[in-house]
């Protein structure tokens, strides 16, 4: 199977890493990102060489595309891989909240939309509580200020993130206000609630928290099943918006495609 990569940042570079190393069944048949020159010299110096390709050309290069750009990008990205019949995976999932239109999209061209469950575990779990009833999804991040910088939401509220000294609540809300306010903060919330029961009733508390070297996220579910909860602390990558369980997660869905034995839902 040949796998495109959409974006070349922490998460990109990565994938395109792991797949010149190799992973069984699969090929990186090439590579787009915003920065050309930059992009080809990442993959100029890859052990396997591979070709830097505009998007509709990665398209038709490949069977499986990874979306590792933006939100912005995906809305780009999505309906043209989809309108090609060909899988697309999506880390920039908060893009997809009230998308059905691209999922009917997919249907129709017999293709899937994959999203990893990136920085955050336990989405195996939620999926199987989702097959009885469940009351109540939360969750808390706490990032260090660092890893705000840039969301809209900081920028509308004037918010000063060099003068927090002390753990402090920036937002609250549902997963629909929170994945426009932090487009690349809270993708993990996105993916929390696609799992779960929607973004509307999928709530999220922000912090900056100055204290915290790493990511942290505390998620609790209640339903018929019982209580599940969760706590994931992810060393930042590079760029401290993204833990590097992030593109660990993508490597390993990627493992799964080809692999005999499956664990997990």
């Amino acid at each position: 199977m040949n796998v495109g990569i959409a974006g070349l940042g922490v998460i990109g570079r990565a994938v395109s890493r792991a797949l010149d190393e190799g992973i069984p069944g699969l090929r990186l048949a090439g590579a787009t990102a915003r920065n050309r020159e930059k992009a080809e010299r990442f993959l100029k110096a890859l052990r396997s060489p591979a070709p830097f390709l505009s998007l509709d050309e990665l398209i038709g290069a490949s069977d499986l595309v990874v979306e590792a750009s933006t939100q912005a990008h995906l809305q780009e990205i999505a309906p043209t891989t989809l309108k090609a019949g060909k899988d697309l995976v999506v880390l920039s999932c908060g893009g997809l909240l009230g998308r059905q239109d691209w999922v009917d999209l997919a249907a129709a061209n017999r293709c899937r939309i994959l999203v990893p469950s990136a920085a955050i575990a336990g989405l195996d779990g939620v999926k199987g509580a989702r097959v009885g009833r469940i009351t109540s999804v939360t969750m808390e991040t706490r990032k260090p200020p660092r890893g705000l910088a840039g969301a809209p939401w900081i920028a509308q509220q004037k918010i000063d993130l060099d003068a927090i000294t002390e753990e402090t609540l920036i937002f609250e809300g549902p997963a629909t206000e929170a994945c426009r306010a932090f487009p690349a903060n809270v993708n993990v919330l996105a993916a929390l609630s696609l799992a779960g029961i929607g973004p509307e009733k999928t709530r999220i508390k922000i912090f900056a928290a100055p204290e915290q070297t790493m990511n942290l996220h505390r998620i609790a579910v209640e339903g018929e099943f019982g209580r599940l909860a969760v706590e994931v602390e992810n060393v930042p990558s590079e760029n401290p918006r993204t833990g590097k369980l992030s593109y660990l997660s993508t490597i390993a869905l990627l493992r799964d495609l080809s692999a005999t034995l499956r664990v997990g839902t």
